[in-house]
């Protein structure tokens, strides 16, 4: 019981002390809100190598089990270990990095980025054939402008389509969408922090 109610205390003391700090030009409390924020992103990266650990652990795995998909995992580690450490020895802004990361996170990321496209796509499709509304219609016909005003079409193009209508739903619709969401988001993130320095929900180990 002590432990937990030492654990609460600790979580809230800390969090009070980097929003009051936030808020306020005391010498003292910016020092310390600095100080927590720095330990707050250097506990992050020990929880982001703790997760390339794990993967590597689980792909290791599958290597020693001979798993079917075994040389993709080999693929994987072999490429992981090699960039990290080359990106030890050059450091992450040197020319040869950045042309691994042009050459290859690029073009995979972009790719991603087509393959979601496509999904979208086909769960629009698939909407169609289950709910056939006007929001589902919406969504379709939307998604299909967006996607032929974007992308280069081989023999003609769509006259208004890529200089009027995309422009118009990419800044307008588009835009009001992804701030209503970033506004939930930062809503949530705030109410879950006032809940968390209340004691109401305690993540770090508390019930």
């Amino acid at each position: 019981m002590r432990k937990n109610l030492l654990s609460v205390a600790i979580a809230i003391a800390s969090g009070l002390i980097v929003l009051v700090g936030y808020f306020t030009a005391i010498p003292i409390l910016t020092n310390v809100r600095i100080t927590i924020v720095q330990w707050a992103v250097i506990l992050a990266a020990i929880a982001t190598i703790i997760g390339v650990l794990n993967l590597l652990s689980v792909h290791i795995g599958k290597v020693m089990k001979k798993d079917k998909n075994g040389t993709y995992s080999l693929i994987l580690i072999a490429a992981l270990l090699i960039t990290f450490v080359y990106g030890l020895v050059q450091g992450p802004n040197h020319s040869s990095m950045q042309a691994i990361f042009r050459a290859v996170i690029l073009p995979v990321e972009t790719s991603l980025m087509a393959l979601m496209a496509i999904t979208l796509i086909y769960a629009s499709i698939r909407l169609m054939r289950r709910r056939a509304d006007l929001m589902a219609i919406v969504f379709i016909v939307t998604a299909l402008i967006v996607l032929l005003g974007t992308a280069p079409l081989p023999f003609f193009e769509i006259p208004l389509l890529g200089s009027l209508i995309r422009p118009f739903i990419v800044n307008l619709p588009a835009v009001a969408g992804a701030r209503g969401i970033l506004l939930g988001v930062a809503l949530g993130t705030l109410l879950t922090g006032l809940r968390v320095l209340i004691g109401t929900d305690r993540p770090y180990g508390g019930k």
